[in-house]
């Protein structure tokens, strides 16, 4: 009986933050369709160059969320009380909004430059990166509530909120940019509008004096060493989001130009949409395992990363299953110019690109366990070495001896060497009869 209650709470966190993660890769890819349809190939290459500062930015909510959350749902499984972790996230967070204001106010050309922009797309870029640092407030604030909110019991609301930002982005896109003609500046204003709608919805679980407790009360300065070492490895999976593209950039540049670039423009959204779906199974399951942890609960934990290592491969088949079915059809709804070069690099690149995702899969469910079960360094090395460590060298490496295919392989090559390298340290560890 508690096993088929453990599985029905699983299905009820995951299956909420998946939905809402979906949400969330939604209106990131209608950025990229709206941009692709007004401002053709131009528009998507600014777009990818400017992607890894919005990394940066959602790095350090989600950073500071998932850390917090941890404390917090490990906190309630051993009966006290975590909320002092969480409040010093949130000031933390207020705190490292300031930062990414000064350098939108006063960097933005040199940070464009220095990604890599050249004279055809260098003011879309730098506007779009102004206008996300100044609304890092929005975006790091609305990453914390919505993970204390999941791991305080109520997983719907922030899928809810998840969803309700994304329908809002989707609509205010398509009135800035079709309507109202605002190119660029107004894809990334309604991007900034979306956390601002999801804090609204998440507003109604801190009515009373439970608003107050979060932001006035004292904070635990002390937790936020521990509190960020635990939500490290979520920073560098966003970063290394950021890293990879970063590299690839770099490698599609030297390949074939802003046309290659705009191709990897096309994988990376939907990329986005892939580790969107992965981590909304590991940040879904996450609360519960910090929660049997906390608890001393060690065969539910074991059951429950069973139960999100089941959903991860099935998603990974079905996903793959489509991407490669209907790459042609796929690019063609990015390729607003019918760029048949554009088309001829993305479509063979998709297929070879997204052979990743079992390993991806994986991986990220790992990091999410031993995170939870505040393992924090083994929980960061395998973070670094898929998200830094491996993919970059192994990806200049791969397209320097087979070119553009070599380049859409690395990927997979990375994240699958990540998995194997991780199964022999378990498996070691195993052996000398060490817990992991």
């Amino acid at each position: 009986m508690k096993k088929q209650t453990l599985l029905r709470e699983f299905i009820r966190y995951a299956s909420a933050q998946v939905l809402g993660m979906i949400g969330l890769s939604v209106y990131i890819l209608a950025d990229t369709f709206f941009i692709a349809q007004a401002l053709g190939t131009a528009g998507l290459a600014a777009l990818n160059l400017a992607l890894p500062v919005y990394n940066a930015v959602s790095g350090v909510g989600v950073m500071l969320g998932v850390g917090a959350a941890i404390r917090y749902a490990v906190a309630r499984g051993r009966g006290s009380d975590g909320l002092a972790a969480v409040r010093a996230a949130m000031w933390c967070g207020l705190g490292a909004s300031a930062l990414f204001i000064a350098a939108g106010l006063g960097f933005s050309v040199p940070i464009a430059a220095m990604l890599g922009a050249d004279e055809a797309v260098f003011a879309m870029t730098e506007t779009y990166l102004r206008v996300i640092l100044l609304f890092s407030p929005a975006f790091i604030t609305n990453q914390i509530l919505q993970s204390f909110v999941r791991s305080d019991g109520a997983p719907r609301l922030s899928m809810l909120a998840m969803l309700g930002g994304s329908l809002t982005n989707i609509v205010l896109d398509y009135v800035f940019m079709c309507p109202c003609g605002m190119g660029i500046f107004g894809a990334v204003l309604a991007t900034g509008g979306a956390p601002v709608v999801s804090m609204l919805i998440l507003a109604p679980h801190f009515r009373g004096g439970r608003g107050r407790a979060l932001l006035w009360n004292t904070p635990d300065w002390r937790s936020l060493p521990r509190t960020a070492a635990l939500g490290l490895p979520s920073l560098v999976g966003e970063l290394a989001g950021g890293v990879v593209i970063l590299t690839f950039n770099a490698i599609m540049l030297r390949l074939g130009g802003n046309t290659a670039v705009a191709a990897y423009g096309v994988i990376a959204n939907l990329a986005i949409v892939t580790t969107c779906i992965h981590n909304g199974i590991a940040q879904g399951v996450q609360p519960l395992l910090s929660r049997a942890h906390g608890a001393g609960q060690g065969r539910d934990f074991r059951r429950l990363v069973g139960y999100a290592a089941v959903a991860a491969f099935l998603c990974a088949a079905l996903l793959y299953g489509l991407l490669f079915l209907f790459a042609e059809p796929v690019t063609a709804v990015f390729n607003s110019e019918d760029d048949p070069t554009l088309q001829a690099l993305a479509v063979p690149g998709l297929r070879l690109y997204f052979s990743a995702l079992f390993f991806a899969g994986v991986n990220t469910l790992a990091v999410a366990a031993l995170s939870a079960a505040e393992r924090a360094l083994p929980a960061q090395i395998v973070s670094v070495a898929r998200g830094i460590a491996v993919i970059v060298p192994v990806a200049f490496a791969m397209a320097a001896m087979w070119g553009m295919t070599g380049a859409w392989l690395a990927y997979a090559v990375a994240e699958g060497s990540v998995m194997v390298g991780m199964g022999g340290w378990l498996a070691a560890r195993g052996r000398r009869g060490v817990q992991v």
